[in-house]
């Protein structure tokens, strides 16, 4: 069970979304709101609704219907005022003593909502809850209920009230790590037994909003690691760091600063972890010797030489003194994934590839992630790279997860190369994974550009895809935008006289978020090609 899932039935689906986390984002290219993620996560939540929403800061309970039954049921209810919410909200101004009820017309006014005689009826009480003890006594929680379901009215309510909420900088609240509002409980009637259900989602306002968030998405038993501050968007400009098994890594353009520092140790505590290095962020460590680009240890016990992490229950080798590369991108669990299950998502059906006569080609394959969980699937798969160790170290992830690699082909050599080579031979894969270098050098071939030489790539790849095979393409080209990505990608495969039969966009996963102080870098998109 996800962990973030705290209820589900054939009806519905109820969920504890975490401050920071869109329900539902405005398009593919700002991210994954839970809504989306929860529906191509799973098959049985492909027909997934949404019945109402959260604010992206945010926290507390929400339901999704599974069925049409429960998306009308729902829907009535919300509409007739039937369902009953709860909000926990905190303060660091004076509130009223007693209970009291706010009702006024709200109107949208730039990125705000006022209070305006032209706007929509709002209504909202307002309990003080005396003994709370939040802040040393500093902090006042006072329970919300909405009696109407206008967009911020709660927020608004309050801040025109002389209590703005602790965090919401929107409505002239202090600013601090989150907003601190939390959906704590919905009532309703359930659309199948026609009974009062209601769903908590207990309160943790001390929690860390950025570790709640990862923790919302992680299934411990599972996956060990995963990043834990990802730039900007975590109030850390610049700077990222991974949990990765027993050890953490950080990455700076410079030496760690003294907060940084601080920092880096309260995590280690947080998630028990033996030791934490730093990696320098540079173009030119790529070219330096392997013990000069390796991360140096910051503070705690060294790591073995080679070590293992979970990630979706494959586990992986990592090593900290093989330079630059550690041996695993966090970014692309998510695909590797969908791999692992067969599934992509919501309108894109399963891979019909998973049986052993089907076969996966898996380009710039580096250790071989996508491959492994291709292969733990039952798929044969053939893995290609311009590294030697590299592929032997994928052969070692292969060992790892029981799978033999024997049984698999590992090719070492030029990606353009062995495309050609392979289309001569009259070779053909049900799936292609094309996931290049943002730039690469070859002797052959010169010099690789993402967003110069990715048109070219697809170009090259399509002879030996299968009709109505698979193409998962991704980049982490920054500065490239997604649409011109995506168009670059379909305009080579119209030159190729083959069609789209369905695509789907992915943005990188929650925890890395994407932010306006931290925008996205990494795009992927699946496309079953005829």
């Amino acid at each position: 069970m996800v962990p973030c899932v705290i209820f589900e039935d054939e009806h519905l689906l109820v969920v504890t979304k975490p401050a920071g986390w869109n329900t539902h984002a405005p398009s593919p290219f700002a991210g994954e709101g839970i809504y989306d993620w929860l529906k191509h996560r799973e098959p049985r939540w492909a027909s997934l609704a949404i019945i109402h929403r959260l604010d992206k800061e945010t926290s507390g309970v929400m339901v999704f219907g599974k069925t049409p039954l429960a998306n009308k049921s729902l829907t009535e209810q919300f509409t007739q005022r039937r369902v009953h919410k709860k909000y926990l909200l905190l303060t660091d101004r004076e509130v009223p003593k007693n209970e009291f009820t706010v009702k006024t017309n709200l109107l949208r006014v730039g990125e705000k909502y006022a209070s305006h005689a032209n706007g929509e009826i709002a209504e909202t009480k307002f309990t003080p809850i005396i003994d709370s003890k939040f802040g040393n006594g500093r902090l006042k929680m006072v329970t919300a209920e909405p009696l109407t379901g206008r967009t911020h009215q709660i927020r608004v309510h309050a801040a025109e009230n002389g209590f703005p909420i602790l965090g919401d900088a929107l409505y002239n609240g202090t600013p601090s790590s989150r907003v601190f509002l939390h959906a704590s409980e919905i009532e309703f009637t359930h659309p199948a037994t026609n009974k009062l259900v209601k769903f908590f989602a207990p309160v943790d306002f001390d929690k860390d909003s950025r570790l709640a968030l990862r923790s919302a998405i992680i299934e411990p038993e599972l996956a060990n690691a995963f990043r834990l501050i990802h730039g900007a968007s975590d109030g850390w400009p610049g700077w990222f760091v991974e949990k990765l098994g027993d050890f953490l890594l950080s990455q700076f353009e410079l030496p760690l600063t003294p907060q940084q520092n601080e920092e880096l140790a309260r995590l280690a505590k947080i998630h028990s972890s033996r030791g934490a290095y730093h990696k320098i962020l540079s173009r030119h460590v790529r070219q330096s010797k392997i013990s000069d680009a390796s991360p140096p240890l910051v503070f705690g016990e060294a790591a073995p030489e080679r070590f293992e992490i979970l990630e979706n229950g494959i586990r992986y080798e990592m090593s900290f003194s093989e330079g630059y590369s550690v041996g695993l991108f966090l970014d692309q669990r998510d695909n590797r994934r969908r791999f692992l299950t067969g599934y992509i998502a919501a309108d894109l059906s399963f891979l019909e590839i998973r049986n052993p006569k089907s076969e996966i080609l898996n380009c710039f394959a580096y250790t071989c992630g996508f491959s492994v969980c291709a292969a733990k699937a039952g798929v044969r798969t053939t893995s290609l790279d311009l590294s030697k160790k590299y592929l032997e170290w994928g052969k070692r992830n292969f060992t790892l997860n029981g799978i033999d690699p024997a049984q698999h082909d590992f090719i070492y050599g030029d990606t353009f190369d062995w495309l050609r080579r392979l289309a001569k031979k009259g070779r053909a894969f049900d799936a292609i994974v094309l996931d290049p270098p943002t730039f690469s050098q070859s002797k052959e071939h010169g010099t690789f550009r993402a967003d110069k030489d990715y048109s070219k790539l697809v170009t090259a790849a399509l002879p030996v895809l299968k009709p109505n095979g698979v193409l998962l393409a991704s980049t982490n080209a920054a500065d490239w935008p997604p649409e011109k990505f995506l168009a670059d990608i379909e305009t080579a495969i119209r030159a190729a006289k083959r069609k789209i039969l369905k695509q789907h966009y992915v943005p990188q996963p929650p925890d890395f978020p994407i932010s306006r102080e931290e925008s996205a870098y990494l795009k992927t998109v699946w496309l079953r090609i005829s």
